[in-house]
């Protein structure tokens, strides 16, 4: 038997909705103090929409203290957003702080930190070895 096939990019077009629409509702319906300024990264719906993992970074206040909040008022949300989105099944959400920026941060810092002490050596051994080349040039010229 033939494997069912849906709309190509349906599954994109879900999660965009999603992360739009909860990005608003976290906003403006959501009144815990644990959540600061959430901004979502991606939403990642399991193929049969049953799960929704929902990445989250924070410009304020304790990430982890924002996970529990969210998570707490996931029920909540679920229930705004099958409201507002016309699919059967609407996910369980599942929300995850989102590390990729500041080990992004991390990286770009080291690569910087190795940039700045290979130029440094470089740089002192470009002057070791102009001293040396002028060292030379000095006997051979008096020769």
């Amino acid at each position: 038997m033939a494997k069912k096939r849906g709309v190509p990019g349906r599954n994109l077009r879900i999660n965009d909705q999603i992360q739009r629409d909860l990005s608003e509702l976290i906003q403006r319906e959501v009144k815990d103090p644990r959540i600061g300024l959430v901004t979502l990264q991606s939403v990642e719906v399991t193929p049969d929409y049953a799960h929704a993992k929902v990445f989250y970074t924070t410009l304020t206040g304790d990430p982890k203290a924002t996970g529990e909040a969210l998570n707490e008022a996931a029920g909540y949300l679920r229930n705004l957003l099958f409201k507002r989105l016309h699919i059967h099944t609407v996910p369980t959400l599942h929300f995850h702080f989102d590390q990729s920026i500041e080990r992004a941060i991390e990286m770009s810092r080291l690569i910087d930190t190795a940039n700045a002490t290979r130029a440094k050596e470089d740089a002192q051994a470009d002057d070791d070895a102009d001293d040396g080349v002028e060292g030379d040039h000095k006997e051979d010229d008096g020769k």
